[in-house]
C-alpha cells in the first residue's frame, strides 16, 4: 500500500514537470491551426502531447521505483551474505 501510494505522488510529481511535449503539440497546432481556420488542431496536438508528457513522466518513476526495488534487494542480499560469512567463520 505504501508503496503503490508513493509511486502515484512520484507520478504525478513527475508528469507535472514534464512539458515538453505539451509544449511542442501548442506551438505546432498555432501555425496549422490558423492555416486551417480551426481549433481542431490545438485540440489534437495539445492532447497529444499531454498525453506524452504524462506517459514519459510515469515511465521516469517507474523505472526510479524498480531501481530502487533492486537496490534495496541487493542490499539485502549483501547482508544475508555477510550474515553467512560470520556464521560459517564461527564454526
Amino acid at each position: 500500500m505504501e508503496a503503490e501510494k508513493k509511486l502515484e505522488e512520484c507520478s504525478v510529481a513527475n508528469s507535472w514537470s514534464t512539458w515538453i511535449f505539451s509544449t511542442a503539440g501548442a506551438l505546432l497546432a498555432i501555425p496549422v491551426g490558423i492555416k486551417r481556420k480551426s481549433l481542431a488542431p490545438l485540440v489534437f496536438y495539445g492532447t497529444t502531447g499531454i498525453m506524452l508528457d504524462i506517459i514519459m513522466g510515469m515511465n521516469a518513476c517507474e523505472r526510479e521505483f524498480a531501481e530502487r526495488q533492486n537496490k534495496l534487494l541487493e542490499s539485502q542480499s549483501s547482508e544475508s551474505h555477510l550474515g553467512d560469512a560470520d556464521e560459517n567463520k564461527v564454526e
